[in-house]
């Protein structure tokens, strides 16, 4: 079963529109080694005036990857490892509605964010294959 992830970079102030679709490219065409059905841009209806620089509600550097969901975990750790050393404060992620943000957080850290976000997303799909109960989530500490 193919599943569909968001990612949005996050620039910093001094970052403009046009360093992000750069910063983008650069993160598609990592992901793009990965095995994933489809890797393509997206762009928020929100539009930035021209010449303003990036800011938190930026959707310009925004990368949405279908995948199959054992390749959600190698697209994630591929662009966590990504984000090192870029001019990005973080990447937002996005699934089925629920969001995390890699970012200032260690590698420890972030390895266990990411780590609780598939297992619970992993606990959700269980739920809708079986028999109509649901897990109870494992309650990770927040990073």
């Amino acid at each position: 079963m193919s599943r569909t992830v968001r990612l949005e970079l996050l620039g910093l102030p001094d970052t403009d529109e046009e360093e992000l679709l750069w910063l983008a490219g650069q993160l598609r065409r990592s992901l793009a080694e990965l095995d994933v059905a489809e890797l393509r841009s997206d762009h928020s209806a929100g539009v930035s005036a021209q010449g303003s620089k990036s800011g938190e509600l930026i959707a310009t550097g925004t990368i949405v990857v279908t995948a199959a969901s054992f390749v959600l975990r190698q697209t994630l750790q591929l662009t966590d490892t990504w984000l090192k050393n870029r001019p990005v404060r973080a990447v937002r992620v996005e699934l089925d509605g629920r969001v995390i943000e890699l970012g200032q957080a260690t590698a420890a850290e972030r390895e266990r964010l990411i780590d609780a976000f598939l297992t619970q997303d992993e606990d959700t799909n269980d739920d809708d294959e079986g028999d109509g109960t649901r897990a109870q989530p494992q309650g990770p500490a927040a990073v």
